[in-house]
């Protein structure tokens, strides 16, 4: 094994092991927790969520930041995020045993984030719009934003040279594990989602993904992008 990469079947029996499991999946909305926070999660105490939480270190499927007299975890990098909505859009399929467990039920199902972008029945609505609009054009390895596109983003208020920029893709589809349809990742998904929650259409829910539509939100995704009400 080159280097000091962890192979795949030590991610494997990490992410077998549930408390590790639900701590990742607790970190999959975006935002850094405290390990105090993620033993939570995890059903476990404070001395176990540690050990975890070193393992999953040392193989790079988390990060640290210190900030003053805390610690804050965050998952390493958007790939992690995109590994764990893979493993359960898997699981999804699988026996019934194997499946995920809905923590949050239709809320969850209806909009939640995938790591930095929106997922669920909202997420895949939102790449339907762009797709059905002109805007976007989505194939199986990744998205590109049309002339017409571009004008649309500039008068919504998302400049695309801007979002493009660094060595995160610009634009890829995503399975969604629920919904068993793309919805949109990368550079340009997170760029959306960040713009939704700027505007007030789409708020945190305190200790799960699942996130709340404001009315301004559904009167915007009506007006903005013609979405219906047959995903709400």
């Amino acid at each position: 094994m080159p280097g000091n990469l962890p192979s795949v079947a030590e991610i494997a029996a990490l992410l077998g092991n549930p408390a590790r499991a639900n701590m990742l999946t607790a970190l999959m909305n975006g935002r850094a927790l405290t390990a105090g926070e993620l033993s939570l999660a995890a059903h476990v105490s404070p001395q176990t969520a540690s050990g975890h939480l070193g393992k999953l270190r040392d193989a790079r499927l988390v990060a640290l930041r210190k900030q003053g007299r805390h610690a804050y975890y965050r998952l390493a990098s958007p790939a992690v995020g995109r590994m764990l909505e893979g493993i359960m859009a898997v699981a999804a399929d699988g026996p019934p045993r194997y499946r995920p467990r809905w923590q949050g039920d239709e809320a969850l199902r209806t909009a939640r984030t995938c790591y930095d972008h929106l997922a669920g029945r909202l997420g895949v609505a939102l790449a339907d719009a762009l797709g059905r609009n002109g805007f976007l054009v989505l194939g199986d390895d990744g998205g590109e934003i049309t002339a017409k596109g571009r004008a649309f983003l500039a008068d919504w208020g998302l400049d695309v040279t801007v979002i493009g920029q660094g060595r995160r893709a610009f634009c890829r589809p995503c399975l969604d594990w629920s919904e068993r349809r793309f919805h949109i990742a990368g550079a340009l998904g997170a760029a959306v989602a960040r713009h939704c929650f700027d505007l007030d259409w789409l708020r945190r829910l305190p200790d799960t993904r699942a996130l709340a539509i404001t009315e301004r939100g559904r009167r915007g995704f009506r007006e903005t992008l013609g979405l219906g009400t047959d995903w709400a």
